[in-house]
């Protein structure tokens, strides 16, 4: 112990021992120890030894540490010392100041330690299981370890982790500790972890990693937070820059949603700390990462339309037109909102609709072109506001309309300043970088847009006093022929560029001022330096677009003499290399890489993004054109004019196909609904057959009851008159009575029968009128109903005539009873019985009316609908012979184009251009497969 004494108290009694023999003993010590306390104190001196004599205990030493990390760990006191000299010997921070040859060493030194640390993947397994410990002094010096390892050697250790069981969850759990100090090294230890790896990224997102981290933003203060938001915000920025996953995730979390408030600064904006711009910054660019122009158009628009629903929009324009902002904290957020608006028309309209709190108000837009073109603002902030002029346009044909229309005479207010003059001014003032950036401006109000192209031809500019307006168009041609600035002159002929392209109008008026084209050919035929090698290529590039997009509407500039002009003046071969003198200069590459324009110096600020588009896609076609004698020019405009006419009558064939297609689509709409229509009828026919059958069923009952009444009528009589004892003369007749009534009574009975074969007609006229529709079958329903009506109404003949003979037999009764006094009873029973059954019958009689009613209704509601079926079954039947009609018209005049299509092919066959025929393409696909089948 004495010896552990004299090594931390640096008292020694003989001679000093060497730091590499005092650490070779306390190595020993560690090793051979069986007393923990002797391990630990043995431990407890290598760490205060160990940055001192950091290459000695590091070579020595880390083997034994190890396995004290692996045998003692019971003990969180010795953990804790092993885990701190590992940091000790591993890390490369020093807080002394190093020469760089002593930086490079310690940093190598570092490397070295890490590597022989992870040979053995398990040690970073035992470090990952160390780091559940809750002990502060294992888990702190765990992750400042943990965190030294990834910064020396990042991919390996991100690998084992990556590999390892739960070995990412472990480290997540350190954002929720309570102890602040773990937690914010928590963070830098994940942002080590997460750098570069997406699959890490999207593991730590997935462990709810963008709630805590936005909870802890909140927590600390938002933007007014400390150095804790800003490690929040840049793990957030590892997570989500170039990780489409994370992004979308982020998005439907929505988690844009509570970004907003970390963007209200309030009024007072004179205390801006450098901290609070740091987090200001880092949130700004945050929010670039989800917009980025890198990214997936639709994910990017997802974001945009969420950001304006949340008002994260509104809010940023609001830092835009704040003032007291830092300078570089308003470029940043200019930059951002140029992102948030760019390509989204709702965000566009709205950005064109902020006004900036001003007296009067002023457009948003006309204030940040005042910065652009004043000479005295910042080169960040003037490269800021172009980039966001030129978001503002970008596919907004309205806002380049907007534009535009500022610099027409007709709509120019003289009291107040518009975009439109801010651009001429910048265009035509003495600073280079103005004419640059209002020339880049102008030129996105114009791009893929030749309404304003053509608009733009109108502007006239008043040059001086007493002498004519010139148009916008020649006064840009007389600046680049007095000789300006590169940057000036680039600028303009970038312009010009975008100006006549696909615009044959433009280039006519360009081609109209005579000294124009002899400029061009002068500034390309020349001789330049180095500097002057741009302005070449873009003049070659300028007389080309008039070549390519020449409607040879001036005689004395049609396509055929400016190409001789060139091969007179300047040679094919000399044009052609001076035109790829664009793109072969070393900024071009720069700009094309990126919509925004970053650029190191003013000097350097020469290409535009859209217009390196442009260059790539003319470059070609130009060099194609110029190369082209007049013959095949010719040759080639007639076969353009005829694909040109094919292509129109392809065109309205479509056209009609498509119309054809939609008619056919309703009418077959139409079908399924009658068809419909007709099952639904169906359905209600054969409930209606359900219900004739049911009063069928009920007529016969009918007859079953009056067959039983007439057996037993003629008994019941005879005994009563053998009970009452009628005289012979009056039984005798009352027989012949009820003789005559089973008569009228088998009458009815006919009839009823006759009621059944009209029900059963009915029901086969109801099935026929379903299945053709005929008239003829109604008719004789008609008909038959008819004569169903006469029987009823002999019926109730009859029956009135038996009420008659009741009445009679019942007078007959009353004068016979006061003859025989004793048969009244007997004779009142049978008049009694007569007429129950006159009742009855009359009952039944009404029972059979009501029926015929129905009957009545229910055939004149089966009539209407075959009468509705058959007029759209021939509706149907015509418009299906239209539309076959139709379809033959069109088929025959396919194969009319097949044929002229031929013919074209064939012409060209003939004038040497290469055509394949569909068998050509059909022998190449099959020997195609038949290559794929033999290597299968």
């Amino acid at each position: 112990m004495n010896f552990f004494r004299g090594v931390i108290t640096g008292q020694a009694t003989g001679p000093q021992p060497t730091g590499a023999e005092t650490i070779q003993k306390l190595c020993d010590r560690v090793a051979s120890s069986t007393l923990l306390e002797d391990r630990r104190d043995a431990v407890r001196a290598l760490k205060s030894l160990s940055k001192k004599y950091r290459m000695e205990v590091g070579t020595q030493a880390m083997d034994h540490l190890i396995n004290i990390l692996q045998t003692d760990r019971s003990d969180s006191e010795i953990l804790g010392y092993a885990l701190d000299t590992l940091y000790n010997i591993i890390c490369n921070d020093e807080e002394e100041e190093q020469d760089e040859n002593a930086q490079k060493q310690t940093d190598d030194l570092g490397a070295q330690f890490t590597e022989k640390f992870i040979q053995d993947p398990e040690h970073i397994t035992l470090l990952l299981t160390l780091l559940e410990e809750f002990d502060f002094h294992v888990r702190w010096p765990g992750v400042k370890l943990l965190t030294a390892l990834l910064k020396n050697q990042g991919v390996q250790v991100q690998g084992i982790v990556l590999v390892s069981p739960m070995g990412v969850s472990r480290l997540m759990d350190l954002l929720a500790d309570s102890r602040e100090v773990i937690r914010n090294d928590g963070l830098l230890l994940l942002q080590q972890l997460t750098k570069g790896n997406a699959a890490i990224q999207k593991i730590v997102a997935f462990e709810n990693a963008f709630e805590r981290l936005l909870e802890i933003i909140s927590d600390e203060g938002c933007s007014d937070g400390g150095i804790v938001v800003e490690d929040c915000l840049l793990l957030l920025l590892n997570l989500l820059k170039n990780n489409s996953s994370n992004q979308n995730f982020f998005k439907e979390g929505s988690y844009i949603q509570k970004m907003k408030p970390w963007f209200e600064v309030g009024d007072d904006n004179s205390g801006w700390s450098a901290q609070k711009v740091t987090n200001l910054h880092l949130m700004l660019q945050l929010v670039r990462v989800m917009v980025s122009p890198v990214n997936s158009p639709g994910a990017t628009a997802s974001c945009q339309k969420s950001m304006y629903q949340c008002g994260l929009l509104q809010q940023l324009c609001t830092i835009l037109m704040a003032t007291g902002v830092p300078a570089d904290i308003l470029t940043e957020t200019i930059n951002t909102v140029s992102e948030v608006i760019r390509g989204s028309q709702v965000n566009q309209d709205y950005f064109a609709s902020v006004n900036a709190p001003s007296n009067p108000p002023r457009p948003a837009i006309v204030v940040l072109l005042m910065s652009m073109v004043n000479e005295r603002q910042p080169f960040v902030l003037r490269c800021a506001v172009l980039y966001c002029f030129q978001c503002f346009l970008y596919r907004n044909q309205k806002g380049q309309g907007e534009i535009v229309s500022t610099l027409l005479p007709s709509t120019i207010d003289a009291n107040s300043i518009s975009a439109g003059q801010l651009l001429c001014g910048g265009l035509f003032s003495v600073d280079s970088l103005s004419n640059w950036c209002a020339a880049v401006a102008l030129a996105h109000a114009l791009q893929d847009n030749l309404t304003q192209k053509e608009q733009l031809l109108r502007v006239q500019l008043a040059t001086s006093l007493g002498k004519p307006p010139v148009s916008l168009l020649q006064q840009c041609t007389n600046i680049l022929s007095q000789g300006s600035k590169v940057q000036t002159r680039v600028g303009l002929l970038m312009l010009l560029c975008t100006w006549i392209s696909n615009c044959p109008i433009a280039v006519t008026h360009f081609l109209h001022n005579q000294d124009n084209v002899p400029f061009l050919t002068a500034q390309i035929s020349e001789n330049l330096g180095e500097d002057e090698r741009l302005v070449q290529g873009l003049c070659a590039l300028l007389l080309g677009i008039c070549i390519y997009y020449n409607d040879n509407s001036l005689e004395n500039y049609t396509k055929e003499k400016l190409k001789q002009l060139i091969e007179k003046r300047i040679g094919k071969e000399n044009f052609v290399e001076k035109l790829g003198f664009i793109t072969k200069h070393e900024l071009y590459s720069r700009a094309a890489l990126k919509p925004q324009p970053i650029f190191p110096s003013p000097e350097q600020m020469l290409f535009d993004h859209e217009f390196t588009k442009l260059v790539k896609e003319l470059e070609g076609v130009i060099t194609k054109a110029v190369h082209k004698s007049s013959e095949e020019d010719k040759k080639e405009e007639e076969v353009k004019k005829t694909l040109e006419q094919h292509d129109n009558i392809v065109t309205q064939y479509k056209e009609l196909i498509r119309e054809q297609d939609a008619q056919i689509q309703e009418l077959k709409e139409q079908v399924a609904s009658m068809t419909t229509q007709t099952d639904q009828m169906q359905a209600t026919i054969s409930q209606q057959l359900s219900q004739i059958q049911q009063h069928k069923d009920q007529y016969n009952i009918l007859k079953l009851k009056l067959g039983k009444d007439s057996q037993s009528q003629p008994s019941t009589q005879a005994d009563g008159s053998q009970v009452n004892g009628l005289q012979t003369e009056e039984l005798s007749q009352l027989r012949e009575e009820l003789e005559e009534l089973r008569k009228q009574h088998t009458l009815l009975q006919t009839q009823v029968g006759d009621k059944d074969a009209l029900i059963d007609s009915l029901k086969s006229a109801a099935q026929t009128s379903e299945s053709s529709g005929g008239g003829s079958a109604n008719t004789e329903l008609l008909q038959e109903l008819e004569a169903l009506k006469s029987q009823v109404q002999s019926q109730l003949a009859d029956i009135n005539q038996l009420k008659t003979e009741r009445q009679e037999l019942l007078r007959r009764a009353e004068a016979g009873a006061a003859d025989a006094a004793p048969s009244s009873d007997g004779t009142s029973d049978a008049i009694k019985e007569l007429e129950s059954r006159l009742s009855a019958q009359m009952s039944e009689t009404e029972r059979l009316k009501e029926s015929q009613a129905g009957l009545e209704q229910q055939l004149a509601s089966a009539t209407s609908t075959v009468a509705i079926l058959q007029t759209e079954k021939s509706k149907l039947q015509s418009e299906l012979q239209e539309s076959k009609k139709e379809q033959d018209d069109l088929l025959m005049l396919l194969a009319d184009q097949d044929q002229k299509i031929h013919g074209l092919k064939q012409r060209l066959k003939d004038l040497g251009e290469p055509v394949e025929d569909e068998d050509d393409i059909d022998a190449r696909e099959q020997t195609s497969d038949e290559e794929d089948e033999d290597e299968d």
